[in-house]
């Protein structure tokens, strides 16, 4: 199936967040969108919609105001006969 493996993962803090909506906008891959549920502050955290295109660039997390959202690169696994 190719190279369409996640490279990163986000991890949401739910009960940080107030639904600033950063970690959405500034996303370059679009992989979250805010949520129809609420936290219990009453606030509409993000939730992750394409998991898939996720990078681990961390933008979500340089750009949110509460540190409730990070986004981390995910370690591959060494291929044989690659010495590095």
């Amino acid at each position: 199936m190719g190279d369409c493996v996640a490279k990163g993962a986000v991890k949401i803090i739910v009960e940080r967040c107030k639904a600033c909506g950063f970690c959405v906008e500034f996303c370059p891959t679009k992989v979250l969108a805010l949520s129809s549920a609420f936290n219990s502050r009453g606030y509409h955290p993000p939730h992750v919609i394409a998991a898939e295109k996720c990078s681990g660039c961390d933008l979500c997390g340089m750009y949110c105001p509460d540190f409730a959202i990070f986004g981390f690169r995910l370690s591959r696994p060494k291929e044989p006969g690659n010495a590095s």
